[in-house]
């Protein structure tokens, strides 16, 4: 039986598993966040944290206490943090991949935490970067 890969998760996943707009895909990012507490195989980036507070406060209209729990909730995944080396990484993909500077930071964030899994929505599923594969879990 193989390990159970380390998994960076989006700040899109984290944001569906709090829309009350659409259950479905709240359910499945839900689904998907409670398997990665199980085998303790989450990452994320303080980034992503970034995002998902700002986003789930003032698109969303998450309570901010809610939404600050949230972020202290996740904080115990041990966040990456950007620094000069990441910022780098992400110019290579930038350039070399042709994505987003915002989405080369997280794949970047992803290879710093050793994650085989990008989940997200915001990037072409089974796309590689490097030794990082994105998926998107609700396809």
């Amino acid at each position: 039986m193989s390990a159970d890969p380390l998994t960076f998760v989006d700040s899109n996943i984290l944001l569906y598993s709090v829309d009350s707009r659409d259950p479905l895909r709240r359910a499945q990012a839900t689904n998907s966040l409670h398997a990665l507490w199980a085998t303790r195989t989450g990452r994320l980036s303080w980034q992503v944290l970034h995002e998902f507070y700002w986003n789930a406060v003032r698109k969303m209209g998450v309570n901010r206490d809610a939404a600050r729990q949230h972020v202290e909730l996740y904080d115990s995944w041990k966040p990456i943090a950007s620094d000069a080396e990441i910022i780098r990484r992400a110019w290579y993909w930038e350039t070399t991949a042709n994505i987003s500077f915002w989405d080369s930071m997280i794949v970047s964030a992803a290879e710093r935490a050793n994650c085989t899994v990008l989940l997200s929505e915001d990037l072409q599923t089974d796309r590689h970067f490097g030794s990082v594969e994105v998926v998107n879990p609700f396809s």
